[in-house]
């Protein structure tokens, strides 16, 4: 009887152990923010394609610029319209998804100018969109998970030291950082931020890289992947355009390709996390015909 508990106890301690592994299953993150025709961020975490929203973008700060939220046609920050979505916030965390903030992207001014810069961005990023206090909090009092590094114009300085200052306050909340570096390896912003070895996610673009992106064939693309498993971050996401108008140089892989010639042969990673979106609006479908296979 002892003998046929302890088995018992054993197979119970396997399945929570299982469960608790495919929590942690790999998922798809999705960017969202710049274009108004692309639906609400309630109706997008709704879809339950995503386990990753990421709000772009933060795309002025730094080097003693006043921060500029551009939701494309969203909303207005000076009008401090975008605080509505505080709510829709807290609905797609209820519904277990990371909801970030994303900084820089392909148009903006942003640069760090000295550490003593990036530690400021830091504490603006804390006290306006994550666990901090602040009377002009942007998006209203919803707490963000984290903040995704797109950073792809200006000087390459002292994102290190931002992630490090980040990283600094999950000392009170957990703050989960991101990058989305472009494939060829290293990214020429990213690289010493990433080798901080601070970041939850780097969801890699392979699109508009004509070097190492999907071309016909996905050679290419496997080769770059094998290198980016090698960065020190938890995990590793395959960054894709949801359709070709989505990526004007190149990358688009149709669903039916990536489901049988990509993902089985990155999924072997241990750093594989998912696939990662660019962006709501022209996801027409497509995150809905791969989710099954990421």
């Amino acid at each position: 009887m002892a003998a046929h508990k302890q088995l018992s106890f054993l197979l119970l301690s396997l399945l929570i152990i299982s469960l608790c592994k495919s929590s942690q299953a790999a998922g798809i993150a999705i960017y969202w923010g710049q274009n108004s025709n692309e639906g609400s961020l309630a109706d997008t975490c709704a879809t339950g394609n995503y386990q990753y929203v990421n709000i772009a973008f933060l795309s002025t700060f730094g080097n003693g610029q006043t921060a500029v939220l551009n939701l494309a046609g969203h909303c207005s920050p000076s009008a401090n319209t975008c605080t509505r979505f505080s709510s829709e916030i807290k609905a797609c965390q209820g519904r277990g998804i990371k909801v970030l903030l994303s900084i820089g992207g392909g148009a903006g001014s942003y640069s760090l100018s000295s550490a003593n810069d990036a530690m400021q961005v830091a504490n603006y990023l804390w006290n306006n969109y994550l666990g901090g206090k602040s009377n002009s909090r942007p998006l209203g009092d919803a707490v963000l998970d984290g903040i995704d590094f797109d950073i792809e114009l200006g000087s390459t300085q002292h994102y290190d030291e931002l992630a490090r200052s980040l990283n600094g306050f999950s000392q009170q909340k957990k703050v989960y950082l991101a990058a989305a570096p472009q494939c060829p390896y290293p990214d020429a912003h990213l690289d010493a931020a990433i080798k901080t070895g601070l970041f939850d996610y780097v969801w890699v673009q392979f699109y508009n890289n004509r070097d190492c992106q999907y071309s016909g064939n996905a050679n290419n693309l496997l080769n770059s992947w094998k290198t980016w498993t090698t960065v020190q971050a938890k995990q590793v996401f395959l960054g894709l355009p949801a359709a070709t108008a989505a990526a004007p140089s190149g990358g688009f892989i149709p669903a039916d390709v990536l489901k049988s010639q990509v993902l089985p042969s990155i999924k072997t990673s241990p750093k594989y996390g998912g696939v990662m979106i660019w962006n709501k609006y022209f996801d027409n479908g497509y995150s809905a015909s791969i989710k099954s296979a990421v």
